[in-house]
């Protein structure tokens, strides 16, 4: 492998990483290197170790033991100003974006050109046009266009050009692709080509195994902090990455479905909302798991959230058990059994700051309050339950949400709804950004509850996940249903489904 004729030299070197918490060895003795113009994969299931072990090079913690080197030279990282000094870019999956600023203030932030107050907006625009080139931006975008009104691919790729900026040698990426289309994706990966031909070294954190193939020229796995093993992408199968990741043999990720669907539940006829969903009709029976079909902008989410009170709905009926509902807000939609999981677990699902008690238990306060007064103690045997049943970790419901890793609390988010007793349960998208584990305990529950009769609305982009739990699946394409599959699924007849 070459980059512009060059040889190609290791440019990152980590040797002997470890990494100690409280009653925790987070990393223990990792060797990882990454060569430059490589793209090399850092795989594992959450609490692997892969985050923490990506702090360590980003200089965000100054008690590590082991060495690194970053083209051959010692380097101590024991700060993020460290890191940025030493060439380490930053991506992460949470973007640190300014809404209420404009593009090119985001671009440059702490680094807006002029002199003390006064800022030179002709260089910072030209510099910023210079900026979005590098993302293939600077035909469709004006940079002094406030973030708020850039949509999300977009702002990815501004936060990956402004992590460029400071012209790292490594550049971490983390997740790039959570909330993107297929399509998007594959704009994405022309951008990281382009990258590679410059020579930067590219560490790429993701749990899509199809997307870490096409894209990456190496993979290290990690499993409980230690290192399992690195190959070449063209070395390894599928099969064998899954079982290096959860430590055993995985038959059949995607077990044979059953349906278990039995009279009809649901009934939307016309569902519209303006410039979002249009005239939607389906049904949808007990024990059923219809799938929804859509790209980017076929009004998948906007149909979960105007089913459950989330968006405002301009006409149209909902018939539940052969009543026709009022369409009314998330509480009160959620009264008549109508349950709905967010695609956005952060900003919208939890409050992170609360312990998984308090998230769990939010959603049914009204059940377990008497003459005005509230008592949480009421749900600790079915919160007992939901922990079993979705194995979550760490097994303390006093855990504060935002220390848990991404798998589990999405795990969380899920036993929030649960706990309800839903008769329809919406899910937008549950399985996005968690690791493999986690999407098996998920899709092994979303089967269970088909088996005990309630009803799933399965909203997703990952068309392996629809094929394998959908009994049907209906086909959105701007905001319109345009038809319905329900036999031999597969992949290929979904995309081409969702293309119109």
């Amino acid at each position: 492998m070459s980059v512009e004729g060059q040889k190609v030299d290791v440019m990152l070197s980590m040797k002997g990483i470890t990494k100690r918490f409280p009653g925790t060895l987070a990393v223990c003795n990792v060797d990882f290197d990454v060569r430059a113009g490589e793209v090399h994969a850092l795989m594992g299931e959450n609490g692997a170790g892969k985050s923490t072990l990506m702090k360590i090079l980003a200089g965000s913690f100054n008690d590590y033991e082991g060495e690194i080197f970053i083209e051959g030279k010692p380097v101590k990282l024991h700060t993020p100003s460290a890191a940025k000094a030493a060439g380490v870019g930053m991506m992460y999956q949470e973007l640190s974006i300014a809404y209420n600023r404009s593009v090119q203030e985001n671009l440059f932030a702490g680094a807006i050109p002029g002199k003390g107050v006064f800022v030179d907006k002709r260089q910072l625009r030209e510099k910023a046009i210079q900026s979005l080139a590098r993302v293939k931006l600077d035909k469709t975008i004006d940079p002094e266009t406030e973030m708020k009104n850039i949509n999300q691919h977009e702002c990815q790729l501004i936060e990956l050009a402004k992590v460029l900026n400071s012209d790292p040698k490594i550049l971490v990426m983390d997740e790039p692709t959570s909330a993107l289309s297929n399509e998007e994706v594959q704009m994405l990966f022309d951008i990281i080509n382009d990258i590679k031909k410059k020579g930067i070294a590219i560490v790429y954190i993701s749990h899509h195994l199809q997307e870490v193939f096409q894209v990456a020229d190496r993979i290290t796995v990690l499993r409980d902090g230690r290192k399992i093993a690195t190959r070449n992408c063209c070395d390894v199968t599928k099969e064998e990455l899954v079982e290096m990741m959860v430590g055993q043999k995985v038959k059949e990720f995607y077990k044979p479905k059953v349906s278990h669907a039995g009279e009809k539940i649901l009934e939307v006829k016309n569902l519209t909302r303006y410039g979002f969903i249009h005239d939607v009709s389906f049904e949808l029976y007990k024990g059923e798991i219809l799938g929804v079909v859509g790209l980017a902008g076929s009004g998948r989410t906007e149909l979960g959230r105007c089913l459950a009170g989330a968006d405002k709905v301009d006409y149209g009926e909902i018939i539940l058990n052969n009543e026709k509902i009022k369409i009314g807000n998330i509480d009160k939609m959620l009264e008549k059994g109508i349950a709905y999981l967010t695609e956005n677990r952060k900003l919208e699902g939890l409050a992170l700051r609360l312990t998984n008690r308090q998230n769990i238990l939010s959603t049914i306060i009204p059940r377990l309050s008497t003459a005005g007064f509230y008592f949480p103690r009421k749900g600790n045997s079915t919160i007992k339950e939901l922990y079993e049943e979705l194995n979550i970790y760490p097994n303390n419901p006093e855990v504060e949400t935002s220390n848990l890793s991404g798998g589990n609390q999405q795990k969380v988010l899920l036993a929030k709804w649960l706990i309800t007793k839903p008769k329809v349960l919406i899910l937008d998208e549950p399985t996005r950004g968690v690791d493999v584990g986690a999407k098996k305990k998920i899709h092994e529950t979303i089967v269970k509850l088909a088996k005990e009769g309630v009803a799933v609305l399965l909203l997703s982009s990952d068309l392996p996940e629809l094929v394998a739990l959908s009994d049907r699946v209906i086909v959105l394409r701007r905001g319109h249903v345009i038809g319905e599959l329900n036999e031999e699924l597969d992949e290929n007849k979904l995309l081409l489904a969702a293309n119109g």
